[in-house]
């Protein structure tokens, strides 16, 4: 007898419809035959649907079983296939008649028959909304990450006992219903606030115009001065992810495994701090079977890469694409994928080896050649993506005595400007794919960056002294725009550009 199941595997961070047909031969010798491209893990799974079967109080027939996995030239990859294997085992030796309505089925077995959680979750939910199948079964505790998806009827399968009992009608399980994102939404907790760090007041206003906008913030500065400091604080000033974000977020991290746990959806933007030892492939993204890097991980989020020029060249440059375009498209013998990656970079670097160079307490020891090699590790046109180049300077001690007297600024207050800036942005950008300012491209600018003739010969002149690049000018407009709707003013002044064009690199400036 042939039984087909409906299930689904992830490809990069989309699912894609799979049908598991299983045939049960009345002759032959009793074996038991996995094809369609199996992984070790699908293989594997012939183990754990026996045990299981058996274990659930059913009967595993002693005949010759075939599944195919269709289409058969997808690699199908993970234990995710063990409950549709299962279910259609079970249909195809007649224990078991399905209901006419079709569904999905997903999850990995123990041997006890229990549904363990899966990865991909989400991903598959998504594409049980976008095809004709609306029924899922998936693990129970798995539901809530699929639940947000409206539109779909969730079944939370426990054990394989229980989803038979649901399927004879003995004992039906209860949809999980739809949660709604406000439920989920709170307010996460930081371990740094801005008002922590004393005085660097220049700093915080280029961290705020970088979270208002979505911008790339580089921060020089000797050791000890507060780097680390402020980019770790940077995130309690975030505006809030909307839920279209938070879907896109999520579907990475349900993917990849990182789920935090009892997290079913991420609620907070996300912030990567690598190790400069980080290879190229765990920032970017690869590997024999293509997985999503750090810069992925780091959608709608931060990425912030501490001691910037201790970066190997190699991995910088390969920067250079997602800071431009937002995503990053990975070609493999294994396949092609093509994974989100915009991302805020945050980058913080000292000035020499040494860390003193032009202090006005330290006295730098490094050679001049040293320390322009050590400079030149930051390819220029890295540095000509990054929009808000700011100096961190030497705390003043008598700033850190008179610590407790002194009253900087909370990150709440910050934050609530930074949301009533990107709240302008998300009205202005209804109906384009742009979340920020940042992300608007030079058509784009046309459109939305209004700028008086005041302002445009103002910026001819600064470009004619400075030799920007026409990335850089249209950086500064960018910039000039985010830093008007952290005013409030409709259009862009002077001013605004003003502020603007300080941010950009000394060296050209």
């Amino acid at each position: 007898m042939l039984a087909k199941i409906a299930s689904g595997a992830v490809v990069g961070l989309d699912a894609v419809p799979v049908t598991v047909e299983v045939d049960i031969a009345s002759q032959g010798l009793p074996s038991f035959t996995i094809v369609g491209l199996p992984d070790k893990a699908v293989e594997e799974s012939k183990e754990r649907v026996r045990a299981a079967i058996r274990n659930s109080g059913a009967e595993f027939p002693a005949k010759r079983i075939t599944v195919n996995l269709a289409p058969a030239d997808l690699p199908k990859i993970g234990p995710a296939y063990d409950l549709p294997i299962a279910v259609g085992i079970l249909v195809a030796s007649g224990q078991l008649v399905l209901p006419e309505t079709d569904a999905l089925y997903f999850g990995e077995l123990s041997l006890d028959g229990s549904v363990r959680h899966t990865n991909g979750i989400l991903s598959m939910a998504l594409l049980s909304k976008a095809g004709s199948t609306k029924d899922i079964y998936l693990p129970s505790v798995d539901a809530v990450e699929a639940s947000v998806v409206r539109g779909i009827s969730v079944y939370p399968v426990p054990s394989l006992l229980v989803l038979f009992a649901h399927l004879t009608k003995r004992t039906l399980i209860a949809k999980k219903p739809h949660t709604r994102f406000s439920v989920l939404e709170k307010s996460p907790h930081f371990d740094f606030d801005l008002s922590d760090i004393q005085g660097q007041e220049q700093v915080k206003r280029a961290l705020e115009i970088a979270a208002s906008g979505g911008h790339n913030l580089f921060m020089q500065g000797p050791p000890g001065a507060g780097k680390t400091m402020l980019a770790r604080a940077f995130p309690s000033i975030l505006p809030e992810l909307t839920e279209s974000e938070a879907i896109e977020v999520t579907k990475i991290y349900s993917v990849t495994g990182n789920l935090p746990p009892n997290e079913s959806v991420i609620r907070y933007r996300p912030f990567r701090a690598p190790h400069h030892t980080t290879s190229r492939i765990g920032l970017i993204g690869g590997g024999t079977h293509p997985q999503p890097g750090e810069i992925s991980l780091a959608h709608r989020g931060v990425l912030f890469l501490d001691e910037f020029p201790e970066f190997p060249r190699h991995v910088l440059e390969a920067l250079r694409q997602p800071l431009e375009d937002g995503y990053v498209h990975i070609s493999r013998a294994a396949g092609n994928v093509t994974y989100p990656a915009a991302f805020m970079l945050i980058a913080a670097a000292n000035p020499c080896p040494c860390g003193n160079f032009r202090s006005l307490t330290k006295q730098c020891t490094c050679l001049p050649g040293v320390i322009s090699r050590y400079q030149r590790r930051i390819s220029g046109p890295i540095m000509d993506r990054i929009d808000l180049h700011v100096h961190v300077p030497e705390v003043k001690v008598d700033t850190l005595i008179h610590s407790k007297q002194s009253s900087a600024e909370s990150s709440v207050s910050i934050r609530a400007r930074v949301q009533r800036a990107r709240n302008i942005q998300i009205e202005r950008f209804t109906g384009t794919s742009f979340q920020g300012n940042g992300e608007m491209t030079n058509r784009a600018l046309k459109e939305y960056c209004f700028l008086t003739p005041e302002i445009l010969a103002f910026l001819r002149q600064a470009v004619s002294l400075t030799h920007m690049s026409a990335r850089s000018y249209y950086r500064v407009i960018k910039l000039s725009r985010t830093i008007a709707d952290l005013s409030g003013e409709k259009d862009i002044l002077l001013v605004h550009a003003a502020e603007a064009l300080q941010y950009r690199p000394k060296e050209t400036v």
